[in-house]
């Protein structure tokens, strides 16, 4: 019914930058809150940023001032630009949706497949 898709991931140096999408597809009336997870080997899985209400952001602690997180209604998609990569943020990065496909139905958590993301030198 709702599949969520997301790309970007990737290898890239310590400080260097990654922007992942993540997009919205199948049977969407509309999406509530969205937000950005991450899994290390041998960690549980964790929240990096989210957007609540359509607006309001939260983020990490460990991620605050480096990542920014943003959708775009008209296209749903969302975006996680990350700068200032250290190797502690290796790890797969998921999307996290709550979907309604009607407009009766009650909002459906959502998750993507993962993507990874690898900081090396």
């Amino acid at each position: 019914q709702v599949q969520l898709v997301e790309s970007g991931g990737g290898l890239v140096q310590p400080g260097g930058s990654l922007r992942l999408s993540c997009a919205a597809s199948g049977r969407i009336f509309s999406i509530n809150d969205m937000g950005w997870y991450r899994q290390a080997p041998g960690k549980q899985r964790e929240l990096v940023a989210a957007i609540i209400s359509g607006s309001r952001t939260n983020y990490a602690d460990s991620v605050k001032g480096r990542f920014t997180i943003s959708r775009d209604n008209a296209k749903n998609t969302m975006y996680l630009q990350m700068n200032s990569l250290k190797p502690e943020d290796t790890a797969v990065y998921y999307c996290n949706a709550g979907v309604k496909t009607t407009a009766l139905d009650f909002a459906r958590n959502y998750w993507g497949q993962g993507t990874q993301v690898t900081v090396s030198s």
